[in-house]
């Protein structure tokens, strides 16, 4: 302490400064708590971000899972097709001798005839 007293005025100065900006602190906290909107907005933000990745891991766990599935089906599609043409090598013979060429000639020959039976009919 001075003779003056100017030393305790200082020191009570710098302490009603630290308190001005404590209680500024105090109120801006407060103010925050208090703003329900912006408190809202906050919390939707951080749920939207949260859903974004959610649909983002499970948009790529989907995409792997399908990416699989049809390499899979196309291994099983490319293995019938191998054994499909096995057993048509082998049967090849007799697939061309069948009787559904002959019967299909013989159903568009009847058409035929009935057509120009109709036609001739319709004249008279």
């Amino acid at each position: 302490m001075t003779g003056n007293g100017t030393g305790d005025v200082e020191a009570l100065r710098e302490e009603i400064r630290r308190t001005r900006v404590e209680l500024g602190e105090t109120m801006e906290l407060l103010a925050a708590r208090a703003d329900v909107k912006a408190r809202l907005r906050e919390s939707a933000a951080q749920a939207k971000g949260r859903m974004r990745e959610q649909a983002a891991q499970t948009m790529a766990r989907v995409r792997g899972q399908t990416a699989g599935q049809a390499r899979f089906a196309r291994e099983q599609a490319a293995g019938k097709i191998r054994l499909a043409r096995a057993h048509g090598q082998g049967q090849g013979g007799s697939v061309r001798r069948g009787p559904l060429p002959w019967a299909a000639v013989a159903a568009g020959a009847v058409a035929t005839m009935v057509v120009l039976l109709i036609v001739r009919g319709r004249r008279r």
